[in-house]
Order: C-alpha cells, then structure tokens, then sequence
C-alpha cells in the first residue's frame, strides 16, 4: 500500500482537470431552505427500502457549510467541483412557482466556487425526483421529460452563464433499470414495462434537455454515464449471450442511443410490447451532439444464467477479486475497457472520468483516518488512466467520488466513499489520508 498518489498524477498533462464529485440530495439537506419532498424522502419512509430508514433531510448539512466544504475542494487543490441541482429545492410546490431560497443558495454556491478558483460542473438530476410527479408515474412518464426540459430552461435563465460544464441527467441506467426493475432505487418499482418506459423516456429528457441548453447558446455539454464491467461467469454459450444483454441493458443502451440513435437489438427483444408507441421518433432528439463525455465507473460483475429470472434471464455474482466495502470488485481494467470503447462510440470528444472511487469501512483513531485501501484504488484507476493518456486517448480529466461521506441512497449512511470524514452527529469534517493523499499529489505538480 501507498500513501502516495504523485507517480500517475506526474504522468498526466498540466492541463489535464483534476476535481472532486457530489450530489445535492446526498450532502445538501433537504429539511432546509423550503426545499420541496423529493420521491427519495417518499422511499425512504418505506420500512425496509433504506438502511436504518435514514433519509436526506440534514445529510451533510451542505446548505449551511458549504463554503467551508468549498474551501476543502480548493485546499486539496481541486480545480473543478461536480454538483447537482436539486429539482425539488428550485421548484419545491409546482413547475411554476420558484423557490427564492433555492436561487439563492446556488448562487453562493456557484459564486463561491468561481471566487476560489474551482471550474462549476454542473449536474441538473441526480435522481432527487420532485414527489409530485413521482406520484403521476415519474420516469415512466413522457410528461417527466417535459417538465425537465422546463426545469432546465430554469436552471440555464438563473445560473447557465456561470456553468462551466453541464450535463442533465447522472446515471440514466440507476434512474431507470435499478430503480424500476431491480427496485433497489426510488420509486421501487420491479416490472419490466416499467424498465422499458423509464429507460426511454430518461434518454428523451437527456435530449430534450440538452436542446433547451443550446437555445441558451451553452456550448460545453455532455453526458455522464455509468458503466459496469460484464464478465461471463463460466465458458457457456449460455454465459456468453447473457453477458452480451447484461451490457446491452446496462451499459450500450445509452452509449448506442446517444452517440448513433439506435437501441440495441437484444434489449428491444426483451422490451418487446413494452416500449412506449413511437419511441422510434425521440431518437433523432436523444442523439442532439455533446460536446464532452462523462464515465462514472466502480466494478464488474459476473453473469450466470438464472432460469429462475423470468425476463432477463440471469443474475449478477461477485468473483475473487479483493472488494471494497460495498462488496464490490475492484477491476481498474474494466475503465480501460470503457475508455477505449467510448472513443470509438466518439472518437472526438474529450473524456471525463466523472466518478470514481470507493467505499470503506473508515475509523478515525486518535483524530486520523488512514484509508490506505482507497489511495491504492484510487492509483490503481489513475495508472490505467496515465496509460491511456500516454497512448493518445483524449483524456481532459478525472473526478474522485467523493469529497465528503454522504447519504448513500438505500444504504444510508452505513457507507463511506468520502476523501474526507463526516461525523453525521456533529458534522464534524476530518481529512482522510487520501484527501491528504491528493493535496500532496496535486501541490506536487509541474
């Protein structure tokens, strides 16, 4: 183990971006600020939905400490900061009736960013759903993708001149498969007409989105994407074919869609009678051009047949590789792998690593927290990236997820993937070792 992140940092250009990653709902508070219910506050008083029942109503109480928080991405040496908005807390009653509150707030946020040097990358859904149009069906609703191209308009009127970067939507695969076939996410709903209907209109709101953003004459858009490594289980067919639509339904189902405005095959298969009536015609709308693209990735998955599953068909096992406190396999070759088949999907582009990082089961003893297990993922991760680089692969930037230990969705807050502690009874922040890890690495710099 290291407690060094200089040797692949060193590799890396001077005008390659190095920053740190959030989400409103995970850090903000919602209890604050006349901020309206988000579908998350409706799922998580759901007994059993959430560990603990915990929800985001003071997280990490981001609304007030935010300046202090922003002087923790500026003392690290970060020189970009990926955000959220929050729906709920700029439109909290209806699509009409703005939240001053809500304006206000990311006006000292983003305001607060530029004054200390730090580029605004911003994300304007990361999953915080208003609860009113969850409760008329949500995502798979064409309707959901109206009201965000109009939240959008919002957002680009009040803030959009002072957004480095903006992409709509944080990872479409979480906000439709997870969270309406899986169910693991808010609503919580398991159907696969469900699924179908969610994962098309979560591409229309991305399209629909980024054409408001261009009226407004923005011109550095993307998307941000997450993918996960498939890897058969066994040597059978049957292995081989249900890998092939795992990634199909997780991973080329939004490459495909917004870089040739195409479905893949397999996966319509699957959705068939599901899909929304002339879904074909969105198509053109999904494919609007980006002018970057954004990978979050985290692990792989092994896929064994399962005739047990009724539509897929198979279900995701771990392997043997070492595994962080989610009980996900670290496999760093898994971003090489995307890297390089994102440049082909869109060779010119620059890349962003939007998220990546880890969670593990941190202690602080005697007012230190020594994560030596996140500075060697985080390195093992940074030298596939130093390798890519150095090969010609258009690489402008890497984000560590995350600055902070935050509401981790249905796990609560029993998991911890921040650089830097959060006490949630005191908030109290106390640097990791990795944060100390990056500021060295970051000062260290040419």
């Amino acid at each position: 183990m290291s407690l060094s992140l200089d040797t692949h940092i060193q590799r890396l250009p001077k005008d390659f971006l190095f920053g740190v990653a959030t989400s409103s709902y995970q850090i903000e508070g919602s209890d604050f600020g006349n901020c309206g219910l988000s579908h998350w506050d409706e799922f998580a008083k759901q007994s059993g939905r959430v560990f603990n029942n915990d929800d985001g109503s003071i997280a990490c109480d981001h609304y007030h400490l935010w300046e202090s928080d922003l002087d923790l991405v500026r003392d690290a040496g970060f020189k970009a900061y990926r955000f959220s908005f929050s729906w709920p807390r700029l439109l909290p009653e209806n699509a009409k009736t703005v939240n001053p509150d809500g304006i206000a707030f990311y006006d000292r946020l983003i305001d607060g960013m530029l004054e200390r040097g730090i580029q605004p990358f911003a994300t304007l859904y990361h999953w915080d759903l208003p609860a009113r149009y969850a409760q008329k069906g949500g995502w798979q609703m064409r309707d959901t993708a109206n009201y965000f191209a109009d939240y959008t308009d919002l957002v680009m009127r009040h803030f959009g001149d002072r957004l480095f970067s903006i992409a709509p939507i944080n990872e479409p695969w979480c906000v439709s498969w997870l969270s309406h076939y899986w169910g693991h996410h808010a609503p919580g709903v398991q159907s696969i007409s469900a699924a179908a209907r969610s994962m098309h209109y979560i591409q229309l709101a991305h399209g629909l989105s980024i054409q408001v953003m261009r009226s407004h004459n923005h011109n550095y858009l993307g998307c941000v994407l997450n993918k996960e490594y498939a890897v058969p289980f066994d040597e059978t067919e049957e292995a081989a074919n249900s890998t092939h639509l795992f990634d199909g339904i997780y991973n080329r189902w939004f490459d495909e869609s917004i870089f040739n405005g195409t479905y893949p095959e397999e996966v319509l298969t699957l959705f068939d009678g599901h899909m929304p009536d002339n879904y074909i015609n969105d198509m053109a709308i999904i494919k609007e051009p980006l002018d970057w693209v954004g990978t979050n990735y985290y692990t792989r998955s092994l896929i064994q047949p399962d005739k047990s599953e009724p539509n897929i068909g198979f279900k995701c096992v771990r392997g043997n590789l070492p595994k962080t406190d989610m009980g996900w396999e670290i496999a760093p070759e898994g971003l090489t792998h995307f890297i390089k088949r994102t440049t082909h999907y869109a060779p010119d582009l620059p890349h962003y690593i939007t998220e990546n990082g880890m969670a593990a089961a941190d202690d602080i003893r005697q007012g230190n927290l020594h994560d030596l297990d996140r500075i060697d993922y985080f390195n093992s991760h940074l030298e596939r990236i130093a390798d890519l680089k150095a090969q010609g692969v258009h690489l402008a930037g890497y984000f560590a997820w995350s600055l902070l230990d935050n509401y981790e969705w249905a796990f609560g807050y029993a998991k911890r993937f921040g650089i830097v502690h959060v006490d949630f009874s005191t908030q109290k922040r106390t640097p990791k070792s990795s944060y100390l890890a990056w500021q060295n690495a970051l000062a260290n710099r040419p």
